[in-house]
């Protein structure tokens, strides 16, 4: 089955919309549940989801996993348990634009190691995109250190700038930002051997039960939450993971992982909007600034080539 560019650019953009949300459900959450607990929530209820689904039409085909794909897909899995655990933990530290900006620096590691291992080359085109967009998500992430209307102290927000407890929040959205990478990579590299319900499953089920084995072990509190928090878990998981994360898995089966994470670099500009509409954090002017630079980058690397794919092998539905 033949899909239009525009129609694959039209699903990243869904994507996109979706896991915008997604530091707005955390945050929302987060008033009594912890990182470990939201992450494990969500993995744990988007399998549960895709349970029905996978074993009534695909359970042949799981059957049929053999080894060599079975170990690719669990680590896929482990890094993005690792890039949940991290990056929700940030929130707790530092702002939602600076965490969520520092987790989509995702592009500059994929783009590194996709070349290296995967032989992704990438067309001159959306290097450039990538140049620019990365410079946005660069001169917001400096803007906690200038002063004033640069670093939000304008009397409108900016109420972790310059807090102790960023540089912390700061590094562990990183870490969500390098295990994000390894997760895409993975995913570039087994899609064409597995139908998308069952690849998602079988790496949202395995980033599940590693989360639930850390929260056992840590003895953290999954229950006794009001009702609030527990429909902005199921929210959590259907939008951002089952919406936003499955739109990208889709695909990683027509563009190469390096196009797919540079329009991850659009989500800093949906969860600003929305941390300024609900949450009161209001941008900086180089927050302001460097999302300009973001969907630039992002309009830029998406008027790729058709030709500039490099043979992507056709892949099972």
């Amino acid at each position: 089955m033949k899909h239009s560019q525009s129609l694959t650019l039209f699903g990243i953009l869904a994507g996109v919309l979706a896991v915008s949300t997604a530091s707005l459900f955390i945050r929302f959450a987060q008033v009594e549940a912890s990182a470990l607990a939201i992450a494990g929530y969500r993995m744990t209820l988007a399998t549960l989801i895709l349970t029905p689904l996978v074993f009534l039409r695909y359970r042949f085909e799981l059957g049929a996993l053999n080894w060599k794909i079975g170990w690719k897909v669990m680590l896929s899995g482990f890094f993005l348990a690792i890039h949940f655990a991290s990056w929700i933990t940030s929130l707790q530290f530092t702002s939602v634009t600076s965490s969520v900006v520092l987790v989509t620096t995702t592009p500059l590691w994929v783009a590194i190691f996709g070349s290296l291992l995967l032989k992704e080359k990438l067309s001159k085109q959306v290097v450039i995109g990538l140049a620019v967009a990365l410079s946005g998500s660069v001169l917001v992430g400096l803007s906690g250190e200038l002063p004033g209307w640069f670093s939000g102290d304008n009397g409108l927000g900016g109420a972790f700038a310059g807090s102790s407890t960023s540089l912390t929040g700061n590094l562990l959205a990183l870490i969500g930002a390098w295990t994000a990478a390894g997760y895409m990579l993975i995913g570039r590299s087994v899609r064409p051997q597995l139908s998308l319900p069952v690849y998602t499953f079988l790496v949202y089920g395995t980033s599940a039960l590693i989360l639930l084995i850390v929260i056992a072990v840590s003895g953290i509190r999954i229950t006794g939450f009001s009702p609030p928090v527990y429909l902005w878990l199921v929210l959590l998981a259907v939008v951002p993971q089952l919406i936003g994360h499955t739109a990208f898995n889709w695909a990683l089966r027509y563009v190469p992982a390096s196009l797919v994470s540079i329009a991850l670099l659009g989500e800093p500009i949906g969860s600003t909007i929305l941390a300024m509409i609900f949450l009161r954090e209001n941008p900086a002017l180089f927050e302001v600034i460097g999302g300009i630079f973001i969907l630039a980058g992002i309009y830029i690397s998406s008027r790729m080539n058709p030709a500039d794919k490099n043979g992507i092998p056709a892949q099972r539905e």
